[in-house]
């Protein structure tokens, strides 16, 4: 049998730091409401475009691995922030890596996009359509967010992550999985201003409104993901005592510790990281894996399972056989440009535009009649 190991991984972190009270200064928070609520202290917010972090990521993913981009056959991009729509993000990311004429597609389930990229390039190399892919997880979506409501803006960050997959006849890799999605609860988490309903309508784009009912999205959260960790381990015939560290989404502490206790871990066998980065959607799961590697919490043979939750409402949850590497073959000379702004005159710079006019000459109404 054909298994799909990760054989490489790699994170970019944009250098600029939004702490709890820089937020305090444009919105009426503060670090320990913050922090109460949801266990975050900082986050990244990015002064480069979306493919740029992905890249980044990308090849120090492909340096982990001792791999060149030419030797890769497939493409996963998973990301609800697209610098474009068309064309694609991973076709960018293809052609700066050199994988030509590798697939290259897009997946979009927001906060789940990187785990439902690994099943189906997990899937692909199971089948024998390719034999090494690359699946990225990266959000930009600072430029997205509504800074003036701090149910949100304090939530979220921007950044990027990536593994490589190979064919192997080892049993790693994905080994069960269970994907998800309470569609019927979808109009609980929208983000209105992004997306064709809005085109045309004298709507500047990027301006925007979340609804985020934060009560009903932890009771989801927590029953998805719950559900999804007891199924995936049952096709296997395994228990909780069987994972060695689980590597959740990073939405909110207090989701995290709900879903360990369901799933019968103790948090000491929990990786978090929520309090540096906050929110990153699809970024999140990857980022915590390599840093879950870099400290030392992954070792050969180990049995991680990596529980998440996203809009749409989609959840899942991945049990995945860990190789004999946890140290990287290489490392990549590839460094995002310096920052010359700090995080706040970055996010100051979205306030801005979000009251400048529309292409009609009009102040932005992104949905009156809509």
């Amino acid at each position: 049998m054909t298994y799909a190991a990760i054989t490489g991984w790699g994170k970019c972190l944009p250098p600029a730091v939004l702490t709890n009270q820089d937020l305090s200064t444009i919105l009426e928070t503060d670090d320990e409401w913050v922090v109460s609520r949801t266990g975050i202290r900082e986050r990244r917010i990015s002064h480069v475009g979306l493919q740029e972090l992905g890249y980044v990521a990308a090849a120090r993913a492909l340096a982990a691995a001792g791999l060149q981009g030419s030797s890769i056959d497939l493409i996963v991009f998973g990301t609800c922030s697209h610098d474009d729509q068309v064309p694609n993000m991973a076709s960018g990311i293809q052609l700066r890596i050199g994988a030509q004429p590798a697939a290259a597609f897009d997946i979009n389930t927001a906060c789940t996009s990187f785990l439902y990229g690994l099943s189906a390039a997990t899937a692909m190399i199971r089948s024998g359509v390719v034999r090494r892919a690359l699946v990225i997880g990266a959000e930009l979506i600072s430029p997205f967010m509504d800074w003036t409501d701090r149910n949100v803006a304090v939530l979220f960050g921007d950044g990027a992550a990536a593994v490589v997959l190979e064919a192997s006849e080892n049993e790693e890799g994905v080994l069960a999985e269970k994907l998800g999605c309470f569609g019927e609860a979808r109009d609980i988490l929208t983000v209105q201003g992004m997306g064709g309903r809005y085109a045309n309508h004298g709507v500047l784009y990027g301006v925007t409104r979340w609804k985020f009912e934060g009560q009903e999205i932890f009771k989801k959260a927590v029953a998805g993901m719950s559900a999804a960790c007891a199924d995936s381990l049952g096709r296997l015939g395994l228990t909780a005592q069987d994972v060695d560290l689980v590597v959740p989404h990073q939405a909110n502490l207090r989701i995290i510790e709900a879903v360990a206790r369901k799933a019968g871990v103790p948090m000491e066998r929990v990786f978090v990281n929520i309090h540096r980065y906050g929110n990153m959607s699809a970024a999140t799961v990857a980022i915590a894996l390599c840093e879950a590697l870099e400290e030392g919490r992954v070792r050969a043979g180990n049995l991680l399972m990596l529980p998440g939750f996203g809009g749409g409402l989609s959840y899942c949850a991945h049990l995945i056989r860990w190789g004999s590497r946890t140290t990287p073959l290489g490392l990549s000379e590839v460094e995002l440009p310096p920052s010359q702004r700090t995080a706040l005159e970055l996010i100051q710079d979205c306030l801005r535009r979000k009251t400048q006019p529309s292409a009609r000459g009009q102040a932005a109404q992104p949905f009156a009649g809509l």
